[in-house]
């Protein structure tokens, strides 16, 4: 039995379902494009393979997949949010992808009859999901013998620093945990991430792991989080764990922005993890 297996809580996607959401996915994913795309080529996913994409969102893991596999091979991208499924459809057919099949499903009910994947990947799926461990059994039936499963996850369970501190930054990242916390997201996603392979029955996990920051005028740190916790901002409300009036949110990236620089402070973000493992 697994750790997670025995009190399972239900987990809101607390960021909602808003074509605002979807582009800032797509801004999001410009600063994840080296991490994810370093770790599918460490796993070795390579021209010709057949990848499942779990929980597809804006289409960007999709993309990478794609032009990994090639025209000679396939991707089959999941989501269960039709508008995420339209909105990643659209943007890879103007990208000229005609190797990705986009489908609406959820995670957890997904068959495939045809052959088995050569891969499964994913990015910021399993913070989601109430029983990481069961999720990725379940998938692994869909992957063949030797198959990869490579993910990219996200580190909540830390503070986010900031050095020298700088007091907005921490006091607006802690509303981002604090909210994240309540909707019951697996704050060590990340780093869990060994733990649920290994009990998933994956052997052989290599790991990675960065951490986006930056500091002085120019960095692009300032709106990447301020768009993170607009997208949040009616869960904080909701929760009563700042008011909108407190977050000011229109004016919270200048206001970081002047803080960071008046004090010379670098600010980190959370620390993204990737794991790649293989199926016996």
């Amino acid at each position: 039995m697994s750790q997670e297996s025995g009190a399972k809580k239900e987990v809101g996607y607390v960021l909602g379902s808003t074509d605002p959401e979807r582009h800032r996915l797509v801004r999001q994913a410009q600063a994840l494009h080296a991490i994810t795309h370093d770790a599918f080529r460490a796993a070795g996913i390579v021209p010709g393979m057949r990848v499942l994409d779990i929980g597809c969102g804006a289409g960007d893991v999709a993309l990478i997949a794609a032009n990994l596999v090639g025209r000679g091979g396939t991707v089959v991208a999941l989501d269960r949010d039709p508008q995420n499924v339209a909105f990643a459809r659209e943007r890879a057919e103007q990208a000229n992808l005609p190797n990705i099949e986009f489908r609406e499903s959820d995670i957890l009910h997904f068959a495939d009859a045809a052959k088995p994947f050569d891969a499964i990947v994913g990015r910021y799926i399993l913070l989601f999901l109430p029983d990481r461990v069961a999720a990725l059994r379940h998938l692994l039936t869909s992957l063949k013998p030797g198959g990869i499963v490579a993910f990219i996850e996200p580190d909540f369970s830390l503070p986010f620093r900031s050095e020298p501190r700088a007091p907005l930054y921490s006091k607006a990242t802690e509303w981002a945990r604090a909210v994240i916390r309540a909707n019951h997201v697996n704050m060590d996603s990340g780093p869990g991430l060994l733990r649920v392979f290994r009990e998933a029955g994956l052997v052989r996990t290599k790991m990675d792991c960065r951490t986006i920051l930056g500091g002085g005028t120019e960095s692009e740190v300032y709106e990447l989080f301020t768009a993170v916790l607009r997208s949040l901002l009616p869960a904080i409300a909701a929760h009563k764990i700042a008011t909108r009036e407190e977050v000011d949110i229109d004016t919270l990236e200048q206001r970081i922005r002047a803080e960071a620089t008046e004090l010379g402070s670098v600010l980190f973000g959370y620390t993204n993890f990737a794991a790649w493992a293989t199926k016996p």
